[in-house]
Formats: C-alpha cells, structure tokens, sequence
C-alpha cells in the first residue's frame, strides 16, 4: 500500500506576507503571521514549544506541520585570532539535493563580523580563489542564507556586542541567487526583522552587470562591493573568466550608474598577487578605472593556498596603497583573519585543517 507523506512546511525565510498567507489558510487570524514573524527573526528563537506570544494550541498545529530549520554545525574551527570558522550541513528540499556550505564568524572589540555563503560552491571560476575548485553545487534558498547569521549568533551568544556586520563573501555568487539572496536581505535589514542596518551589511559581486543594475532598484538593499582584483581586461580575463562576457568597460559603467544613497560608497575588492597585479602601474590603472567614483579600494594581500599563486611583498602592497591614496582614493589594506583555519578571503573549499585542537565535532 503506498503511503503519502507530507514534507512539513519550512519557516524560516518565509517574509511577514508569506506567513499571513500561511497562518490565513490554517484558519488562524493575519495578526499571528507578525507574531510568528517577530518570534522567529527578532527574538530568534527555533523551538516552537518557547513561542509564548502565540496561544498554545497553535504552537503544537506548528509543531505536527511545520519545520524551522537552521543549518546543523558539522564541524568548527577555531582560530587563535578569534575567529570561528562553520561547516554547515544543509538538507535536501524540493528539488535541492544535499549540500556542505560554509561561514565565518570574527569578533572585534565593538562589534562581530559574520561572513555568509549564497550558493554552495560557485560557477565563476575565479582562479585564485578555493572555493572555485568546488564548482557549483546549488543555490541556497532564503531560510539557509539567515540560517548562517542565525546559527553563528547563537553559538557565539556569550561574546556578542550590540552590533553585527553581514558579509556576504562566502561561497557563492550572490547575483546569480538573486531571489533567494535578496529575500533573506530584507529580513535581515528590516526593522521588525533581524533589524541590521543596510550601513552594516555588505553584498559582494564578481561583477554580474545585470545583477548591480536591478540590485540599484531595490528599494531595500546592503551596500555593495565590487571584486575588481585587475586593473586592465587582459588581466582580468586571465582571473576571472567572468569579465569575458561583462569586461571593465560595462562594469565600471554599471557603477557609475549605481544610484548611490547619501554618504553611501562602492567598496572595490582588490586581491593582490604577488608580481602579477600588485606594481605601480597596476595601481595607476586602477585609479583611472575609478575616477569620479564615490568609493574606496579594500586591499586584500592573497591568502595562501593550493593555487598557482604567492602573495604580495608587503612593499608592493605598500606601494600600490600610496599610489591610490596619493590621487585621492581611500585604500586600506586589509589583512584576512582565520587564515590558520582557511577561513580567509577566497579560502572556503570545505578543506581540513590539520591543527591540533582546532576542530570541534558537533552531534547532529
């Protein structure tokens, strides 16, 4: 005799609207779709039994037809510097197969950093990037994106300051989920939400033109950073195969038209490799590129890995900082955390570490 069975309905990422509709078609009262919405985004909370601003013979209906699930931690790495690096399990649903994605957690002294993936694996290809060599393995859905900042809050509860910075910088493009992304975006950024600020929450491309222009026009956004990492086509054809069918010219021209918000600037990414983009003359063309733009230039000296590259001399990367600031365009360098548990910039490939009690096997 073949038994149907009925997957139970996944919550988390469902927006205030979604969960109207949902409660609605229970039969409940729309008022409970905030209640639901505020339980599971302002308070966080997992556990439907601990729920108590809804009555309790909903709380058990939830219970038996509903699911509210955050990304299991399979395994976590801790570095001297702080910082804790996730590996995170994600389940199969609709017609997603199962999937080991990966973000980071750095504290600082006034706030926490937490760096999200958007896809597991990524299709871009970037050569001097880690999480290139996976490829893409899938989109995630929108309850997966917040599962990561829910799941990093609450494993560092004990240790947070009152303000959280979202990057998402993880695995992934982010403009090629742009659904899924952007719907987890405006439960992050809304008031009534997880309530960040957009001024603390950042979204990284690879430089998807299309994707900055409709991003532009949304009503609702994070800040946005460009990784640029080149400072002509032909070089940046050679990292990024990417700017074959977006080169320079197009890109720099959708930033230019990026309607910038007031005091708002573009953030462009620069990952210096050692004697291939990090010379004067790099950092003389990447001025021109960026010429008349309200911006600043993020520095990054490469992350070493199992990649056919080395990282800068920090003489160079000195240099190329003086010759950006010299024509007045802000450029900071900026040195990646968690480097000794692959946590860096461009290091997320789901790889071991080999470090004596650095990895924490969690129970699923």
């Amino acid at each position: 005799m073949l038994r149907l069975t009925h997957m139970p309905v996944e919550l988390l990422g469902q927006s205030v609207d979604e969960l109207r509709a949902f409660v609605t078609a229970m039969g409940e009262p729309a008022y409970r779709a905030k209640q639901l919405y505020h339980a599971l985004y302002a308070e966080r909370r997992r556990d439907l039994a601990a729920m108590s601003n809804l009555p309790a013979a909903l709380r058990e209906r939830l219970s038996r037809e509903t699911a509210i699930t955050w990304p299991p931690i399979t395994r976590r790495y801790n570095s001297a510097d702080g910082t804790a690096r996730y590996v995170l399990s994600l389940a199969a649903h609709d017609d997603a197969k199962p999937a080991t994605i990966e973000a980071v957690f750095m504290p600082e002294q006034n706030r926490q950093t937490i760096c999200i993936s958007t896809q597991a694996g990524c299709a871009v290809d970037c050569h001097f990037c880690l999480t290139a060599t996976l490829g893409l393995i899938r989109n995630l859905a929108a309850g997966e994106v917040l599962g990561q900042v829910l799941v990093a809050l609450d494993d560092n509860r004990e240790r947070l300051t009152p303000q959280t910075n979202v990057v998402l910088m993880g695995q992934g493009e982010p403009l090629l989920n742009y659904e899924p992304v952007m719907a987890a975006l405006r439960i992050l950024l809304d008031a009534e939400g997880m309530a960040l600020s957009p001024k603390h929450v950042t979204l990284s491309t690879s430089g998807i033109v299309p994707g900055i222009e409709r991003l532009g026009r949304e009503p609702v956004r994070p800040k946005l950073a460009i990784s640029l990492n080149a400072s002509h086509d032909e070089q940046r054809d050679r990292i990024m195969p990417i700017n074959k069918k977006w080169p320079l010219a197009e890109l720099m021209a959708a930033c230019r038209a990026y309607p910038l918000r007031p005091r708002e600037k573009l953030t462009f990414e620069y990952v210096l490799l050692g004697g291939f983009n990090d010379s004067p003359d790099d950092a003389r063309r990447v001025v021109k590129l960026v010429s008349g733009l309200r911006c600043k230039v993020n520095l990054i000296p490469w992350n070493p890995g199992e990649l056919p590259y080395q990282p800068p001399d920090p003489a160079r990367t000195e240099a190329f900082r003086t010759v950006l600031v010299n024509k007045d365009v802000p450029a900071f360098v900026r040195n990646s955390r968690g480097q000794d548990i692959m946590a860096a910039c461009g290091q997320l490939a789901l790889l071991e570490t080999a470090q004596a009690g650095s990895t924490v096997q969690i129970s699923l």
